[in-house]
């Protein structure tokens, strides 16, 4: 009998201490009814952005036509996937940190572009991609793209170029990740965003398993 494949968790863990985007709105939880005398449950509330914590980011959100999240298909937020070390200086990753890491590449490819996942502070300054990475993977015909830092595009950006390259190809958007626990390699994605139906983006819960026991 297989021993069941382990599951690693990537995902950021939703607490006030969260960090949000400048100026967006920051996650809040409150409890609005408690178990006592007069209750037999406990119920809470909680007001967060769409792109608070580990997120899946919509057409919509970069285009003022695109599909919303909830109108999205699910397939390429499941299957195989490739976490790929990009750490380094530049600002901008350039499409050479793919060198000598696609044979065999699945559809689905995860960045990671820091030591450490920023949970707690925000990360000014963050590394992203630059447009002409998302496009080799484009032509690689990866579908989707995750990265542990909270935007494929700089902080100050007014272009999205990275986004946009990603409209382009049809391509799906996960950000906030945390690999730092995670050794390169492939593994199997599962990573569904929550079904907001008219909106820009959707909190995930992500997670991956290795492809064998």
């Amino acid at each position: 009998m297989s021993r069941r494949r382990p599951i690693i968790d990537i995902s950021q863990p939703l607490t006030p201490s969260i960090a949000a985007w400048p100026g967006d709105t920051a996650y809040a939880e409150e409890r609005s009814w408690t178990i006592g005398p007069d209750c037999p449950v406990n119920v809470s509330k909680i007001t967060l952005s769409t792109h608070c914590g580990t997120h899946a980011d919509a057409p919509l959100h970069y285009d003022r036509d695109g599909a919303a999240v909830g109108a999205l298909d699910l397939e390429p937020y499941i299957g195989p996937c490739r976490v790929i070390d990009a750490r380094g200086a530049a600002a901008l990753v350039p499409p050479s940190v793919l060198n000598g890491k696609i044979d065999g590449l699945p559809p689905r490819v995860l960045l990671r572009l820091v030591e450490h996942a920023a949970v707690d502070h925000w990360p000014r300054g963050f590394r992203t991609l630059a447009p002409e990475t998302v496009k080799r993977l484009a032509e690689l015909d990866v579908r989707l793209i995750g990265i542990d830092v909270p935007s494929l595009d700089p902080e100050t950006s007014k272009t999205m170029d990275a986004h946009r390259a990603a409209l382009d190809a049809d391509m799906r958007i996960l950000e906030n990740l945390v690999l730092d626990h995670v050794e390169t390699g492939d593994y199997e994605l599962v990573a569904l965003p929550v079904r907001l139906q008219n909106l820009d983006a959707a909190p995930v819960h992500a997670v991956l398993r290795p492809l064998t026991d």
